[in-house]
């Protein structure tokens, strides 16, 4: 491959970040463009499961990262009462297929991201609002009236991508039905070491121990997109909620200042009919940008970055590169989409008696479907 042409990619979240350092180790030349004025680390706990840890370590990184996380001893899906519906072992887990249910807090995984791709170009303040490809590769147009001209172009920037609007003009996201508080509190005295997800007919909130004595919480509510009552929610207007909820759910809520809680409605992409423009190619949230309910958004995009850089380690033309890529990966994420989806409107649901359904059948499902789901989920391709 001609090391001299340029890859430029847009966006500098995990996707972008991890797709930079992949292409930088194969020798390329590769330039960032982030779109806020300033490169701040932000956001609550996010999972990164065993196929996420194998591409950290496909690209050496994986022991850098790591020690900031926290291996958790399970992941427990409970009723409001606290009684499981479902138990995964996640340190049985990991002896099969690797670290599982590892949790990380993101500010922590893109300061160590970005601290890896030091030395990488990297342009703040600039917003991708058009592209057009000519015979000299991809021009790439900002908000601020600035162009650029590059040979191949990786868009990354995100599930409100314009540029994904722009060559898929139907791919504008979707709303799931529900609204969801996050916050990051001091967790001592609480000895928590599982992840849980309490499913209950007033809504659902979720407990992910991370590292350094902190915990990640987040609160899900059925409820119009961008309405107002949910945008004023307090803390104590989710104890209203949850507070019959078993302990330590009212504790944590308690615990937590408004200050420190992110508010926002959960959105996905309907699965797009490719990935691949000839020198532009989408990846994460830009392209497969799912809801929650798998804990797979940010794995998947740094699967994205370890199968890109694959592709082009085999050689050929990029825009070829880029269509194999899109093969490797759409019927991938598509699973994805579709299943973290029907979770989601499983999980949030209102229905007592749907609910008292959805509990038992929970119950009885064997270990073996379990078992299966998650090797789809973590054996991967690379």
């Amino acid at each position: 491959m001609d090391t001299e042409k340029e890859f430029t990619i847009i966006g500098a979240g995990i996707a972008g970040l991890t797709t930079a350092i992949a292409l930088r180790q194969l020798g390329l030349r590769v330039t960032l463009f982030e779109a806020a004025p300033i490169i701040k680390p932000l956001g609550a706990g996010l999972a990164l499961a065993a196929n996420a840890v194998k591409a950290f370590q496909k690209l050496g990184i994986a022991d850098s990262i790591l020690p900031a996380g926290r291996l958790l001893d399970a992941f427990v899906i409970k009723d409001q009462q606290g009684r499981t519906l479902t138990r995964t072992d996640s340190r049985a887990i990991s002896r099969t297929y690797g670290i599982d249910n590892f949790s990380i807090h993101r500010a922590a995984l893109h300061r160590e991201l970005l601290k890896q791709a030091e030395g990488i170009p990297l342009m703040t303040g600039k917003r991708a609002i058009q592209v057009d490809q000519n015979t000299q590769g991809v021009l790439l147009t900002f908000d601020d009236g600035t162009t650029r001209q590059t040979d191949y172009l990786i868009v990354s920037d995100g599930i409100h991508s314009l540029i994904r609007q722009q060559l898929l003009p139907g791919s504008t996201p979707r709303y799931a039905g529900y609204t969801c508080w996050r916050a990051v509190i001091d967790s001592t005295g609480l000895n928590l070491s599982e992840a849980t997800e309490t499913w209950g007919t007033n809504g659902r909130l979720g407990l992910v121990p991370l590292a350094n004595n902190q915990l990640y919480w987040f609160a899900c509510l059925n409820a119009p997109a961008n309405d107002v009552r949910m945008r004023q929610f307090t803390t104590n207007d989710l104890l209203n909620v949850f507070g019959t909820y078993h302990a330590p759910i009212p504790e944590v809520l308690a615990r937590t200042n408004d200050t420190d809680v992110l508010w926002n409605d959960i959105f996905d992409l309907k699965p797009l009919p490719r990935y691949a423009f000839d020198n532009v190619v989408l990846l994460g949230d830009a392209a497969h940008a799912t809801t929650p309910n798998m804990g797979q958004g940010a794995c998947q995009a740094i699967e994205d970055a370890v199968v890109l850089a694959d592709e082009l380690k085999k050689g050929g033309s990029v825009p070829d590169t880029f269509k194999r890529f899109e093969q490797r990966r759409l019927a991938r994420t598509h699973y994805i989409i579709t299943n973290s989806r029907r979770i989601g409107q499983m999980a949030q649901v209102k229905s007592p008696l749907l609910a008292w359904l959805r509990n038992g059948l929970f119950r009885l499902l064997p270990p073996s479907i379990n078992e299966q789901q998650l090797t789809k989920l973590y054996a991967v391709d690379f």
